[in-house]
């Protein structure tokens, strides 16, 4: 799942990109060509993209604890700069690699905790039955 979700985030956000770079610059005086945007493929399959994101951010919400979920799907910043740099060509600087492999590097702290906070004198199937019981 969260495979998907960093996937469909970087896949997207560039596509998104690729579109809106062939649009050109939208400013305040050209804001109504935002609803034409659409109009493009590459801004209609970012959008696609961002909503399978979306689905599968709501999805990994419902198993998992956020502060868990966001730093797990960081390692995204690391394909989206990959992206970035061989797909659509854009010269990355040095100081953002630094930025980004602090970044990654902080995941590797995050991950190797639980995904789902227990509460004390708790497990994770009384946490479960709680919420299908509130749900019902």
């Amino acid at each position: 799942m969260l495979l998907l979700l960093v996937l469909a985030s970087t896949i997207g956000d560039g596509v998104l990109s690729r579109g809106m770079k062939q649009i050109g610059e939208i400013n305040a005086s050209r804001w109504h060509e935002l609803l034409f945007a659409v109009t493009n493929p590459w801004v209609t399959l970012g959008i696609l993209l961002l909503m399978v994101y979306f689905g599968s951010y709501l999805s990994a919400l419902s198993w998992a604890d956020l502060s868990y979920i966001m730093p797990a799907t960081a390692f995204g910043n690391v394909l989206t700069a990959l992206f970035a740099k061989y797909v659509l060509h854009e010269q990355i600087p040095f100081t953002r690699w630094l930025g980004i492999a602090l970044i990654t590097f902080g995941v590797g702290f995050v991950a190797r905790g639980p995904s789902l906070t227990v509460k004390p004198g708790g497990n994770v199937e009384d946490l479960r039955l709680t919420t299908e019981k509130s749900g019902s």
